[in-house]
């Protein structure tokens, strides 16, 4: 909406910035001059004792000397609650007795009923706040003294009472003249189906206000009395002015308190959130009743950057922690997340306040797990990852959730962060020295050691594995038309180096794209640095299927020989690991003859498969060398020494 030309300026001019400031910080008299619209307090946007915060009331500016906050009335406003710039522009407004510009004809009769059905609310508020002082309301009263609910609580959350009459509430706002249509269209009352009278919605009830952002009354929640009532809660229906889809209970307190730098904590309950207020967490919400919505979720977002879910410590709360993960995800972006602090079994932040104080509820919020912990607990938590079918359906299903997120970055880290945890899960603890034999003379540690690093590409000094892991990823960069077909293996590859998990990731990611498509978007998340890297290393240099990317039957060989040769390299080391920390008395044929069946396997690979496609070798300096340029060579080698040539 856009405001005319002089209106914020008549505004500005309407709003003493003395009288707005003046509702939030105590002035100091020895240092103010009140004649003079010269005024001094101690700052409200930080801790401190002495008056640092001045106010020129005549030019409409406020500056801290101490924070160096600065602005004007409507500034000061959006700062100190939280609110947007229309919504403090509105609210001084409305002070000032201004008359917001008109807006469309059918906008302006939408809000002229929603404010008379804020009034109707606001007339019910009051009547169950009475309610609750009567005789009718011992029980309830009862009820919220054993809840530690004294008459200040009371009276913060104004909580009330809805009698159990079938007209009290009706009998009581109709005798003050508010038109039936309007109680009935602000969800306080019900037409039966019979044409009868109408009666009340809510009756023997504690009955909790529902505001929204700017404070209005526009619903209730009831908490029944009766222990057999059909339901325990029993909120307001949909109306002009409530959504339960689209609001928080505690809405605008909690937004000015985030303000001031308190966590938001979203809680499932009422009783939950005055719990938390009570022990000092003033940013405390709850949604309606229903799942936490895409709506309330981008309301949190604009209340705070990373809410702290704080559900029950049942199977309920856990599976509504989780619904609350898939949606989240892919609305994720850069500083904005949550965190979950899961109460412990049997309790809810209530509970755990009553039992610890604030001071447990305060470690739990401390230790909230980010999401990447709890969807990853999810997909693990009681399951058996002893086969190859159960790892693949694990990382399937991890890949699917992660596929949701659309922020590319955020994306790519948690696959990361997958990947780690998948390693921590997957890899073997290490032997500890000393421990086991080897039964048989031809397999001891020196030997797997020589095994490993049997190939030529050793003796330059590079770890085989991990050349053959940057071809693979440089050869699926330049083609990334063959990821799908390598998806498995990919995901399988448990990469020697970050830089290369990193990659790994961002390739099982972002399939669909071309290679400058997909080049364009690593050089953005990583910078350029991490392609160069990759693509200076010697094997990568030298690879034909990089110069020739069109070849696919050279670009598919080249990836299957580099990963049965990582996958021959890492079965033996895993055999000579078993082997290593084996009693010598354990040891069996099976045993015996799976490590020989790895070294055959490891020997068969390094035979290089698709050799008859390349065209260079490392030399034993580790520099790339043509093979017709070696076996010239090495004729000329043997033409000096008189030996016979090679394979004569």
């Amino acid at each position: 909406m856009s405001l005319p030309d002089g209106f914020l300026d008549e505004l500005r001019t309407r709003v003493s910035l003395s009288h707005v400031v003046g509702r939030k910080v105590i002035w100091d008299n020895r240092k103010s001059n009140q004649a003079k619209g010269d005024m001094w307090a101690p700052c409200p946007f930080h801790q401190e004792k002495t008056a640092s915060f001045h106010v020129d009331d005549r030019k409409g500016f406020y500056y801290c000397f101490g924070c160096h906050a600065k602005g004007n009335a409507i500034t000061f406003l959006r700062e100190i609650e939280n609110i947007s710039f229309m919504e403090a522009v509105e609210r001084l407004a409305a002070e000032a007795g201004m008359q917001m510009p008109a807006r469309d004809p059918r906008a302006q009769e939408r809000s002229d009923r929603n404010a008379k059905l804020a009034e109707v609310m606001e007339a019910a508020v009051r009547y169950y706040r009475l309610q609750l002082r009567s005789s009718a309301g011992s029980d309830a009263r009862h009820y919220l003294d054993g809840r530690q609910l004294d008459d200040t609580w009371q009276s913060q959350f104004e909580i009330g009472f809805a009698p159990n009459a079938r007209q009290g509430l009706f009998q009581h706002l109709t005798d003050q003249g508010i038109p039936v249509d309007d109680l009935i269209d602000a969800g306080l009352c019900a037409r039966p189906d019979d044409g009868g009278a109408p009666y009340d919605r809510f009756r023997d009830r504690i009955m909790f206000p529902i505001r929204d952002a700017r404070g209005r009354a526009i619903a209730f929640g009831g908490r029944a009395m009766d222990p057999n009532a059909r339901a325990k809660y029993l909120n307001s229906p949909e109306t002009a002015l409530f959504d339960k889809g689209r609001s928080l209970y505690n809405h605008a307190p909690a937004r000015e308190a985030a303000g001031k730098g308190a966590p938001l904590i979203v809680a499932e309950g009422y009783m939950d959130v005055i719990a938390l207020v009570k022990a000092g967490f003033g940013a405390a919400v709850a949604p309606l009743g229903t799942a936490v919505t895409e709506t309330q979720l981008q309301l949190m977002w604009r209340i705070a950057p990373e809410p702290i879910i704080a559900l029950d410590g049942d199977t309920a709360g856990l599976r509504a922690a989780m619904r609350v993960i898939d949606l989240a995800l892919p609305l994720l972006e850069a500083g904005r997340s949550l965190r979950f602090a899961i109460m412990p079994e049997g309790m809810d932040p209530d509970d755990v306040i009553k039992t610890g104080g604030p001071a447990a509820m305060q470690k739990l919020i401390d230790g909230a797990q980010p999401m990447v912990q709890l969807l990853w607990q999810r997909e693990t938590q009681g399951g058996q990852f002893d086969s190859p079918e159960r790892k693949a359906a694990l990382d399937k299903a991890l890949r699917e959730r992660i596929r949701t997120i659309r922020d590319p970055s955020i994306r790519q880290h948690y696959g990361a962060e997958i990947s780690r945890l998948r390693q921590a899960l997957f890899t073997p603890p290490a032997p500890q020295r000393g421990k086991g034999r080897f039964p048989n003379r031809y397999f001891t540690p020196q030997s797997a050691s020589s095994a490993a690093k049997s190939s030529a590409l050793a003796a330059g000094g590079a770890d085989p594995v991990h050349l053959r892991e940057a071809v693979i990823l440089a050869a699926l960069i330049k083609t990334p038309a063959l990821v799908s077909q390598f998806e498995t293996a990919l995901d399988r590859l448990d990469c020697t180096h970050p830089d290369h998990a990193q990659l790994r990731d961002f390739l099982l990611t972002h399939q669909g794209l071309d290679s400058d498509g997909l080049i364009d978007d690593i050089n953005a998340a990583f910078g350029p640095d991490l392609l160069d890297k990759l693509m200076r290393q010697p094997l990568v240099a030298i690879a034909p299927c990089l110069r020739r990317p069109d070849d696919l039957d050279l670009v598919q060989a080249t990836i299957e020989d580099a990963i049965e040769k990582i996958t021959a390299e890492r079965s033996l080391s895993a055999e000579m690991q078993e082997a290593a920390t084996t009693p010598e008395d354990a040891w069996d044929e099976t045993q015996l003859w799976r490590l020989t069946e790895a070294a055959k396997a490891q020997e068969r690979a390094m035979r290089a498969t698709h050799e008859d496609r390349a065209e260079y070798d490392i030399g034993s300096n580790g520099l790339p060398l043509k093979r017709d340029e070696r076996s010239a060579f090495q004729n000329l080698v043997d033409q000096i020494t008189n030996r016979p040539k090679s394979g004569g």
